[in-house]
């Protein structure tokens, strides 16, 4: 039987599990977000779609540069540190190892990959952002498979 839930069915979408990075200046900060996309083969993009109240959005705005940390199946404990605080109020970063790449946006250590990107656009979406990326940048871990967001994991 099917019922007719607009909530129920738009839980039903399978995403990965991120953590969006940016530098804008000397600030670093992070979030963890699931939606997130291919977009085009030539040039490799994608898009993010951030909240326009978090301090990331800011940040992205600001800087025009972004990296997705793609979380491994083992890292529900490292998306909800990313998830859970604002980073207006508190260090994201203290104590969690990261390196940078082009962008100079912090790339997570021992995460599934990560996308290291250029803001080409962004368009508004309702309450969010969503913000258009040229990679200029990518890595994986083979052995690392990739964290499926289940909303029971983190809410």
């Amino acid at each position: 039987m099917i019922t007719r839930s607009l909530d129920n069915a738009l839980k039903r979408i399978i995403s990965g599990v991120y953590v969006i990075t940016t530098r804008a200046g000397d600030i670093i900060n992070g979030m963890t977000a699931a939606w997130v996309t291919r977009v085009s083969f030539n040039p490799p993009m994608l898009c993010v779609a951030i909240g326009k109240t978090r301090y990331t959005h800011e940040l992205i705005e600001k800087s025009g540069v972004f990296a997705v940390n793609i979380l491994g199946e083992n890292q529900i404990d490292l998306g909800k540190h990313f998830g859970f605080k604002s980073g207006r109020d508190f260090n994201k970063f203290q104590g969690i190892p990261y390196e940078t790449e082009k962008t100079g946006s912090p790339i997570l250590k021992d995460t599934a990959g990560y996308l290291d990107c250029e803001v080409r656009n962004s368009c508004d979406a309702g309450d969010h952002t969503i913000f258009v990326g040229k990679i200029v940048s990518a890595g994986v871990n083979p052995e690392i498979r990739p964290l499926i967001y289940r909303r029971e994991d983190f809410f």
